[in-house]
């Protein structure tokens, strides 16, 4: 397992998948959950005292304030596990036509994530960061390409701080899963190689454990559909659902 001492961040307090990972990593250790909702939070911040944690403290966050990553990051203190975990779906359809959905799904998935992960590659000095990419994002759908367009941008911007991460004590663990059933696909229709929260929280974990950046297909078998995805011809794949 990946050491545990210092403080847990977990950014994104109501995310499934961070939850499940918090819950894996929290024994014994100070753990810091930052979100919208501090109701919704008392049912994770059980979960963590159940599972071992010493203490739970809850901070309001809003991604969108980006002024305000710095002084929550440094005010968590000892961060040695961070978990980048909110992120919103948004309305495609909506954002097609209304310029404001765009830019609040861009903003939320892929600026707000580049701050957080810049603040806490700066103030973190050992460790592991967890960030989230997609299969989304690997070439952009019709049917999804805002949302896609930001996990692609994420994902480029992760193998570039991975790289400068490289030789360091800090470690930065990618993940890029398929479809995760959860809250925040509740409704959709499961995709071929669906995960769950807790499949995507075992992997990270247990790639955290070997103290070393690393960049993980969830499932690993979904390396063979990225590979397959980019040879599709366009006039088919403008058709492929979300």
């Amino acid at each position: 397992m990946p050491k545990k001492e210092g403080t847990l961040l977990l950014l994104g307090a109501n995310s499934d998948i961070g939850g499940e990972i918090a819950v894996r990593m929290c024994r014994g250790r100070e753990v810091v959950l930052a979100g919208r909702d501090r109701a919704r939070a008392l049912g994770v911040e059980k979960r963590l005292l159940d599972a071992g944690a010493r203490e739970v403290r809850f901070h309001e966050f809003e991604a969108t304030d980006l002024d305000s990553h710095r002084p929550l990051i440094e005010a968590a203190g000892d961060v040695t596990t961070a978990i980048v975990a909110f992120g919103i779906l948004g309305d495609q359809q909506l954002a097609e036509r209304d310029e404001r959905e765009a830019a609040r799904i861009a903003t939320v998935d892929y600026l707000a994530q580049v701050n957080a992960l810049t603040v806490l590659a700066d103030v973190m000095n050992r460790g592991e960061i967890f960030a989230f990419s997609s299969i989304a994002g690997w070439r952009a759908r019709r049917a999804n390409y805002v949302y896609g367009s930001t996990k692609a941008g994420l994902d480029a911007f992760c193998q570039g701080l991975t790289d400068r991460l490289h030789g360091t004590e800090l470690n930065l663990i990618t993940a890029r899963p398929g479809f995760v059933i959860g809250s925040m696909t509740e409704g959709m229709t499961p995709a071929p190689m669906s995960v769950r929260p807790a499949d995507v929280a075992d992997a990270v974990v247990a790639a955290a454990a070997a103290s070393k950046s690393a960049t993980l297909w969830i499932p690993r078998r979904l390396a063979l559909l990225s590979a397959i995805m980019a040879l599709v011809p366009r006039p088919i794949w403008r058709r492929m659902p979300r």
